[in-house]
């Protein structure tokens, strides 16, 4: 076989659906209020309570608002088509999973590999993001963390590690090698919480929001002493290319549907329901952050929670700490369940070791790469700071939006008469502007995190050429 035959043999979606009905890795026990969850887990959390806040201060001034609705069209195209193939083919591994179908074997094990790391990441740089908001509840009532393990090295003077980080992203691990729906209840529970802590934050801080405080909008550019650019125009779009970060996370609960109940109705809905509901809360709780205080003062650790201790209502910081540290939990919760559902997928196909592809004989879920995942992140989260590891993510995330549009167009071109549940409306024209947008906010990220990108994905390759190429199932297939 050519290498080029090797690299675009593919499964088949009719192959993909007839497997559906007979695998039993998984027990099905999501619906679509859970599947929800799980995608509302995903998004709502750091973005929210911290990075609005920091890239008002940082890059945008009030004009963060419309760095989330830029951010937020490009999730919102992708989203529809995510919902079309979660409809079409509701198997574990997501885009990976799409992308086999659609593009070839080699296309998705680049994407997987991709996204291995993006939710790996992001389950770290969540993780470090939550320990601001326990570090700052703590100090409220007294209990100082010693300087020397209150954040990762160059966050802040005297930081070597994040303890508090790397503690929580290791305990979700263990959670999630317990049976999945233990886990999805506290979940769903937590984002009850989120979501009505998120409103009240809205409803209280909107009595003091000062027009004035929205003014300039989009302030003045200016260039630093290191020569960076900041606010203007150009500085709307860095902080779009930043928070972008916030803004997805739906495609999380993709990965769980072989554990759905009714995949093929729920997921789409799961989908639309949970970015729908998310961006709404974003836009209006930046708009009445950066109108409660001059957006110059939102550049610390605990954003929303300080700016109400600034305005002398420390009893609500508090309660917004204590909910910031509840509800972060379920964005790490959604990512690493979507990461080692990732592997596991990446390894059911045989493109790495078959050991990661079993479930515990007990509770039913992969749970060797849950462990592993669990040692990675809260090494990742307690020595790089969250807006480093930020910029990694998106990088990925946008690519695999990238592919994940494409493949929507090619579908429709290739195969239009496939019976699908959920159909991205407006086509050519919604998947256009989801390629069109993360190019746009692709192309403002930093040269080191392309760089980083770009040989994480040279090592995806030499993975792939010395061991996955050969063993894939689909290879296996082809020598019989």
């Amino acid at each position: 076989m050519s290498l080029i035959a090797q690299l675009t043999r593919h499964k088949s979606i009719e192959q993909l659906q007839a497997d559906l009905g007979t695998r039993k890795d998984f027990r099905r026990v999501l619906g679509l209020w859970q599947l929800t969850a799980i995608g509302l887990g995903g998004i709502i959390g750091v973005g929210i309570f911290v990075l609005a806040g920091q890239q008002a201060a940082m890059n945008a001034g009030p004009a963060v608002a419309l760095s989330f609705i830029i951010a937020g069209i490009a999730s919102t195209a992708a989203a529809l088509c995510y919902a079309e193939f979660a409809g079409l083919i509701p198997v574990t591994g997501s885009a990976y999973t799409y992308g086999y179908a659609v593009l070839g074997e080699g296309i998705a094990w680049l994407l997987g590999w991709d996204l291995l790391l993006e939710y790996a990441l992001i389950v770290a740089a969540v993780a470090s993001g939550w320990s601001g908001y326990v570090l700052n509840l703590l100090d409220a009532f007294g209990i100082h963390v010693p300087g020397a393990l209150r954040g990762a090295p160059g966050s802040g003077p005297g930081h070597a590690f994040n303890l508090i980080g790397a503690t929580v992203a290791m305990a979700v691990a263990v959670l999630l090698t317990l049976r999945t729906e233990w886990g999805a209840r506290a979940n769903t529970l937590i984002v009850a919480i989120k979501i009505v802590a998120v409103v009240l934050v809205i409803g209280v801080g909107v009595f003091y929001v000062n027009p004035a405080n929205w003014h300039p909008f989009v302030p003045e550019r200016v260039v630093d002493a290191q020569g960076v650019g900041h606010f203007g125009w150009p500085g709307v779009v860095t902080a779009a290319a930043v928070v972008f970060f916030a803004v997805f996370g739906y495609d999380t609960l993709t990965t769980a549907a072989e554990e759905a109940k009714n995949p093929q109705r729920d997921l789409p809905r799961a989908i639309l329901l949970s970015l729908g509901v998310s961006m709404t809360l974003y836009i209006a709780i930046t708009l009445v952050l950066t109108g409660m205080v001059p957006y110059t003062q939102l550049g610390n650790e605990a954003p929303v929670a300080q700016a109400f201790q600034a305005l002398g209502m420390k009893w609500i910081g508090a309660a917004i700490s204590a909910t910031a540290i509840a509800s972060i939990l379920s964005v790490i919760f959604a990512f690493m369940l979507a990461a080692a559902r990732i592997w596991f997928a990446l390894s059911r196909d045989g493109l790495l070791p078959g050991w990661f592809a079993k479930v515990h004989p007990r509770y039913g879920t992969p749970h060797r790469p849950t462990i592993v995942l669990g040692v990675f992140t809260a090494v990742v989260a307690g020595l790089f700071p969250l807006g480093e590891v930020a910029k990694l993510v998106n990088i990925g995330v946008l690519s695999a939006f990238i592919v994940i549009c494409a493949a929507v167009l090619l579908l429709r071109s290739r195969k239009p008469e496939l019976p699908r549940a959920f159909r991205t409306p407006w086509v050519p024209f919604v998947p256009l502007v989801g390629i069109a947008f993360s190019i746009w906010l692709l192309s403002e990220l930093a040269l080191i995190t392309w760089m980083v990108f770009l040989v994480w994905l040279a090592l995806g390759l030499v993975i792939y050429f010395g061991y996955g190429i050969r063993h894939s199932k689909l290879a296996q297939g082809a020598q019989k």
